[in-house]
């Protein structure tokens, strides 16, 4: 009989970088967090009290606002400035 042989393979695991690392900033993530809190809070107060109140007619329109059309906006489109050196060459 002939004998088995046991083929040895080493597994590499490949590393994936998150595309999001070029041009997110931990000030993205903590808008993004900022927005859903907004937001979840918007809600809230959207559901609390009559449908008439205070509460669900003003307040949580304006944060829903805040959060939709102001926050996660910016969230996704805020990048920091890049410094550019200039060297000045005297003769």
């Amino acid at each position: 009989m002939a004998a088995k042989v046991k083929k040895t393979t080493k597994t590499t695991r490949k590393q994936t970088v998150s595309p999001f690392n070029i041009y997110w900033d931990k000030k993205n993530y903590f808008l993004l967090i900022a927005g859903v809190v907004v937001s979840v809070l918007g809600y809230y107060l959207l559901s609390v009290g009559a449908w008439d109140s205070t509460e669900s007619l003003v307040f949580s329109p304006i944060l829903l606002f805040i959060a939709y059309i102001l926050i996660f906006p910016l969230s996704i489109l805020f990048r920091k400035k890049e410094v550019v050196e200039n060297s000045n060459s005297e003769g």
